[in-house]
């Protein structure tokens, strides 16, 4: 299980979507409304709660994902699902970030889009299981 490569990259989108939490995606000033100051705000996986959900979803299909080893239609469906969340995530993190009076980007920025890049190679692994088994099963 954990010697197939999908399983590592699985591991790299579960572990990139915990950083997410730790580290933030961008700092900027936001505009209080009614002082009309400006406060220093960190954007992060916890900074919204569309993007908490999201990312607690995306975290746990990838942990779910890497124990689904036997069923690979299964765990490929689930990596495009956690594929399509991770690019939703990271649409909001930029959405939040446009609101925001002033924006600098952080280092930690290339998380969610590690998240993306590992959901998509463990399917395009998965897939190249699925297709050698297949090709197996066909000179029997």
């Amino acid at each position: 299980m954990i010697q197939r490569q999908q399983t590592l990259w699985l591991l790299l989108a579960a572990a990139a979507g915990v950083l997410t939490f730790m580290f933030p995606f961008a700092t900027g000033e936001e505009l209080v409304a009614k002082t009309n100051m400006k406060q220093l705000v960190e954007l992060d996986a916890g900074s919204n709660f569309f993007t908490l959900i999201l990312t607690i979803a995306s975290v746990g299909i990838s942990t779910v994902t890497i124990f689904m080893f036997k069923d690979r239609k299964l765990q490929m469906k689930l990596c495009l699902l956690g594929l399509l969340l991770s690019l939703v995530t990271l649409v909001l993190y930029i959405l939040n970030a446009k609101k925001l009076v002033t924006v600098t980007p952080a280092l930690w920025a290339i998380l969610p889009v590690a998240v993306i890049a590992g959901y998509y190679m463990a399917w395009r692994n998965i897939r190249k299981d699925e297709k050698l088994v297949k090709s197996l099963d066909k000179l029997r």
